[in-house]
Order: structure tokens, then sequence, then C-alpha cells
């Protein structure tokens, strides 16, 4: 089988790329060392996370150089993400550290006044029709097809600039900024989008850069472009946890209760919706935008490089190219043989294991509440911050479990209350929601708001927010919840619980500023 050389600098989740191009018929070599560059033919160059802390590791791994001379050889070159960011002069993320500078431009932050930053979704990659022949695809991408984006840095798009130099440029728009969605030229390909995790569409580009087609003609006929801008996502979630004879399956809570009960059986059975990896397979065949799993069964006797979620992330991420995301277990644990594991340790086993993103859940509320305690402090201890530090805050989800305590008047709490339409068991017009742990079972004397506001402070790219009210109530999302998080926090937040029928995914998205919207065992 043909060859491609793949660079690994712990760029996060790698092994979706190297599944992908293996599905494509090719045959990878891993860049040991710098000096193994020059026998590369086709180079490409992935990554997730921090514009400075890539540079960094290439720098110190001694890898610059090489991918220059990669690169003005003529040899094939392709960047990813970051991969696309380092080719260029600098970012304002980190503004003390030069670029390749192999383009010229600078990246900015998307302006976060009016829209949630990072920018993370389905989004477009529309070529300029300054520079594409007729009824050609560039690298395979299609005006029709969307890609899948995480990012809060871009290069702005400067018509005509880039492509007077040679330069095609795919553009995208996000918020009512335009930038830089790919850019090729010559012996050079760059996406800012993830091919690996935009489905067929993506595949579709990986394949035209290792059979090294720049330009092509659209032979069958295309769909009409479509509208610049990020849609929202539909994620499905898998709630993974075992049964009583020990094998894990999918299953569905009732207001985080996950056992059927009998007259007979007070115990009761827990509900089996299927196999984790079979489950997750069948949603993105259904076009599902993101996958996550939730483990919800504690492993303590087993070591951690054998967790069996490592096994179900790594036969998931051969066949489903869309994002995953685990939850679950991502926090300093004690292994088996006594030796201390750090958070950044244990997500980067999920990492490696085909994880894109990671999310936490009770750990971020204890964090949240020695953060006030420290009078809004942060420690750059915890597992948030030590997370998003090394692969950027868009690879940290924390994952919320409010519920509403109702009250008679704001008066009656210091905590931050809503009027609610939704009255109480005694006519309630006003409740707080309060943050849970340990799957809901304890309360702890921290509001919603207060925990996302710290969460987004210590570097959480995204909230999953959960209600313990509508969990398997198969009513709708909870509106109120979800609008006063967004309120809260400039972060995206994903909608999550109540969601029993297709229209409730139409309310959410239409009566709500939610980024994305979560469905479990339907």
């Amino acid at each position: 089988m043909p060859i491609v050389h793949l660079l690994d600098y712990v760029a996060g989740n790698i092994r979706s790329l190297a599944n992908a191009i293996e599905r494509l018929g090719y045959t990878i070599v891993w860049i040991k060392s710098p000096g193994h560059i020059k026998d590369a033919e086709k180079l490409i160059l992935p990554g997730v996370g921090h514009f400075g802390h890539c540079l960094s590791q290439l720098a110190k791994g001694g890898y610059l150089e090489p991918i220059r001379d990669h690169i003005n050889s003529g040899k094939p070159f392709m960047g990813i993400c970051v991969g696309l960011q380092v080719l260029f002069e600098s970012s304002t993320e980190s503004p003390t550290i030069p670029g390749l500078a192999h383009i010229s431009g600078r990246l900015d932050k998307f302006n976060d006044s009016e829209k949630s930053v990072p920018h993370i979704g389905w989004n477009s990659a529309t070529t300029s029709d300054t520079h594409k022949p007729q009824d050609k695809s560039f690298y395979g991408l299609r005006n029709c097809s969307k890609y899948y984006y995480v990012h809060s840095y871009a290069v702005p798009y400067e018509k005509g600039r880039l492509e007077q130099q040679g330069w095609t440029v795919a553009t995208s728009s996000y918020g009512g900024e335009k930038f830089i969605g790919a850019i090729g030229r010559d012996n050079v390909l760059a996406t800012q989008f993830h091919p690996e995790k935009s489905g067929v569409a993506g595949l579709r580009v990986i394949k035209a850069f290792l059979d090294l087609r720049q330009w092509e003609s659209l032979k069958e006929e295309t769909l009409p472009s479509i509208d610049q801008g990020l849609t929202r996502r539909i994620v499905a979630c898998l709630d993974v946890r075992s049964n009583d004879q020990g094998d894990l399956v999918v299953t569905k809570g009732d207001q985080y209760d996950v056992r059927d009960r009998t007259e007979h059986n007070s115990k009761g059975f827990v509900r089996n919706l299927g196999k984790p990896v079979e489950m997750a397979r069948k949603y993105y065949d259904q076009s599902a935008d993101e996958i996550t799993f939730l483990n919800i069964t504690s492993f303590r006797n087993c070591p951690l490089a054998d967790l069996p979620m490592l096994s179900i992330l790594e036969k998931t991420s051969e066949n489903v190219f869309v994002p995953l995301t685990i939850g679950g277990g991502i926090r300093e644990t004690t292994d088996v043989d006594g030796s201390v594991v750090t958070a950044l340790e244990v997500a980067t086993m999920y990492f490696r294991s085909g994880a894109d993103k990671v999310s936490i859940g009770s750990d971020a509320v204890i964090a949240a509440e020695e953060y006030y305690k420290r009078g809004e402090l942060l420690s750059s201890k915890t597992a948030i911050e030590t997370i998003s530090a090394a692969y950027g805050n868009q690879a940290v989800v924390v994952s919320v479990d409010p519920r509403r305590v109702f009250v008679r008047s704001p008066n009656e709490t210091r905590h931050c209350i809503i009027e609610t339409t939704q009255l109480g068991p005694e006519g309630e017009k006003f409740c707080w929601y309060q943050c849970t742990i340990k799957g809901g079972r304890e309360g702890r004397d921290l509001d919603v708001q207060q925990l996302v506001k710290a969460v987004e402070a210590m570097g959480a790219g995204e909230i999953l927010l959960n209600s313990i009210d509508k969990d398997g109530s198969n009513s709708g999302f909870d509106l109120e919840l979800i609008n006063e998080v967004k309120r809260c926090v400039k972060i995206p937040v994903i909608a999550s619980s109540g969601a029993g029928q297709p229209g409730h995914f139409v309310d959410v998205f239409e009566k709500s500023a939610t980024d994305a919207a979560l469905g479990a065992g339907m």
C-alpha cells in the first residue's frame, strides 16, 4: 500500500486521523525523530490546542527546520487545525512566539461579544471564485458540504490578498467574521477544520491530498452552494455502564435511575439499549454530528491502561469519523500499583485512544467551590486548567447536573433565582438551580450560574447542561435553564435531558440560544 508520514508531537486525538488514512488505503509511517522527516514523501502535521504550545513542542523536538525543509523541497505537506495555524506568521494567542511564516498573515481570536467562542461545529469551506476553475473541486472541497471546526483563533480573510500570491483559499464565516477554512498552493494544503472528523466530506479531502489531486472535475451532479455559517449540532449520547452480568451496555436513566423494577424484583435490571460500539456506529450512520460516551461505572480495581472505555474508544474511532467525547473518571487517581496518575495523564490516555474531548463532572463542582473560597483566583492545578493548558479549552467539556429548588420569594435564598413558568409543588413562582455531584445524589451549596462562570474562567471550552428534573421525562428540554446558562457564559452550551421526539430539538433550537442539543436512548 502507498505510504504517508505522520508527525505526532502529542497533539491530542491523532488515532482518528490514523484510522481515516488507513481506511483510505494508505500505510502510516510515524515520524520518530527530526532526521526521519527527510525520508518522508507525503507529510501530515495534525494538531489541536494552543498555537504556542504546538510550536514550542516542535522547537523542543528539533522539528521546525526539517518541516521547513520538507515544504521548501516541494514535497506534499498537509497541516490540520493548528497544523494550518503554524504556517502563518503569528497568532495573538501567543504573541511572542513566531510561526513558520510560510504564509503571510496573523491569527486573531474570534469576537465573543455576540457569539460563543470557541467556534465548535459544522461550517462551510467555500472556495474563492477568484482562483477557482469552473466546475473544479480543490482537493475534494465542495461548496455544498460542511466540515467540523473547533477553534478560538482564525486567520481573517482579506479578499484577494493571498490569492494574488498564488494561494487558493476556501473561506467560512462565523458570526459575521469571515476567515480562512482551508488554503493551498503548489505542494501545500492546510485546513482549519478537521477532515478526519468531518464524515464522508472530510475523508474526500484527505483522499484527494493523498492521491495528489489538487484540482479535479466535478463529474457527478452536485448540490448548490450552501450559506456560510455554523450549523447547530445534534449530539448522540451513550450512557455506558456494567449490567448485573458484568457486560458493558448502553443504558438510559430516569432522573438518573437506570434500573427497571418490578413488584417481584425491587433491585431491578439495568436497562440495556445495546452494545456501545455498535450503537455509536448506528448513530454515525444516522448522521449524528457528535457522539458522547458517559461512563457511569466505576472500575476501581482495573489498571488504568486496561480500562474498558479505552477499548470502546479505540474500536469506535476505527469506523466513526465525527467528534467523540468521553466523560467519567477524568481526575487524578491512584492506579492499582499505587502510582499516582494526574488528570492530564488520564485525559491523554483517552485522547490517544480516539477521544477528541473529555467531560468533567463532579470534580468541576468541587473545583468551583475552591475557586470561590480563594476569592475567584485560579490555582492552575485543577483538571480543567491542566488539560486545557495542554490541549486547548475546546478539549474540555464540563458536565453540569443541576436540579430545581423552589422558593416562594427571592429573599429565601442567597442563590441566583429565576421567575419560572413551571410552578413548584406548592405554587412557588421562583426557583434556583442547585448543582449536584455523585450522579445527582448529593446537592451542593452552589448554583448553576456560579458553576458555569467558574469553569469558564478555569478554561473549560463547553458546557454539557443536563437537568435532573427533565432526565428521562421525554417532555422536552428545560428552556429556562438553558437560556439562563447561556446568559452567563460565552463558551458553547450543549442542551441535554428531556428529548423524546424530533420536535423537542426543533423547540430547543427555536426557543433558546443553545449551541447544540443532546439526545440519549432515542
